[in-house]
């Protein structure tokens, strides 16, 4: 993995979700944005199949599901809703296309990981595919599958650039303490073995030749398994960080695993200066009796989790701060 280490990602990015529904509007932010880091937009405000598991389901290979009140549900055949999530994946990659030309640096794809996919999709009797060991392992392989060729394809489309590939995990936590309810609400699925976790990441991870990030806006992010499982790149919100994590992430820095940290708020609010968003990153980098000069090159500034809740002026500025964030960081890292 470390080849994926060496490489250069810029100092900033989004973590996939905008506000709105308009595909070209939404790259043309993202990309004016991020000079050096744009990402694949996703807008969940378009409805069923352009949500963070709708977008990956359309991915899927051999597996189909369709949405009920209760969620998405396997189904035999593509229906309605694939379809539906395959043409909005479709108008979103025409519009990274058309505003991405002659780019040749690094471009970050976005899909929901394995485990918070099986803990959202239930099968045909209404239970998430997370309490059927076999289900689990059918959906990591048709995910992987799918994701070779998503990569593919965004790959013809901006053919000058390095993709990065994100998997979002926010249940992965859930999935491993066993908090993640049936459907009646009264149980939870029992916990999943820490190794089958890991061996479920890893081999999606390893369909992709380039950097991983794998991304979790909830607290307790299990960073050493995700190190283990092949992540480049772990991605959080800085805020959830307890001192129990400190360890953790001492570790990730000095094994040369890149931390992607959430600082900027993802819902409307007033933003502080720069300088401000990134003090803590300072402050646990002095803590942690790390190099501050590693700080730039060790880190990639994001907002705390996705956009789709913002306004359009907030996400703007939100993304504009993170550039701003992230060269106070690089400019004066003491």
């Amino acid at each position: 993995m470390s080849e994926n280490n060496d490489f250069s990602w810029g100092p900033a990015t989004g973590i996939g979700s905008m506000p709105g529904g308009d595909a070209r509007e939404a790259a043309k932010t993202v990309v004016g944005s991020f000079e050096d880091f744009p990402h694949l937009p996703e807008l969940p405000a378009r409805g069923p199949g352009a949500d963070m598991i709708g977008r990956t389901i359309g991915l899927l290979v051999e597996m189909y599901a369709h949405v009920e009140p209760s969620g998405w549900r396997v189904s035999d055949r593509p229906g309605r809703d694939t379809r539906r999530a395959r043409s909005w994946m479709g108008e979103d990659l025409d519009a990274l296309e058309e505003f991405t030309q002659g780019y040749e640096g690094v471009v970050k794809v976005q899909a929901v990981g394995p485990w918070t996919l099986a803990a959202a999709l239930e099968l045909r009797g209404g239970e998430a595919a997370l309490g059927d060991p076999g289900a689990c392992r059918d959906l990591a392989a048709s995910l992987a599958e799918g994701l070779r060729a998503h990569l593919a394809e965004v790959r013809r489309r901006v053919p000058g650039a390095r993709v990065a590939l994100q998997l979002d995990e926010p249940s992965l936590t859930a999935v491993l303490r066993g908090q993640v309810r049936t459907a009646s609400g009264y149980r939870t699925h029992r916990a999943v073995d820490r190794q089958v976790v890991e061996g479920a990441l890893r081999d999606v991870v390893a369909v992709h030749d380039g950097p991983v990030v794998v991304h979790s806006c909830a607290p307790d992010v299990p960073f050493a398994l995700l190190r283990r499982a092949g992540a480049t790149a772990v991605s959080f919100d800085f805020n959830l960080l307890t001192e129990r994590d400190e360890e953790q992430i001492g570790e990730a820095v000095e094994g040369g695993t890149r931390l992607f940290a959430g600082v900027v708020a993802s819902t409307d609010g007033p933003l502080s200066d720069p300088a401000g968003s990134v003090m803590g990153v300072r402050t646990l980098w002095r803590r942690l009796g790390l190099n501050p000069g590693t700080l730039a090159e060790s880190l990639v500034i994001t907002p705390t989790c996705g956009l789709a809740g913002a306004s359009p002026a907030y996400a703007r500025a939100a993304l504009a701060h993170c550039v701003k964030a992230a060269r106070s960081l690089a400019d004066n890292p003491e």
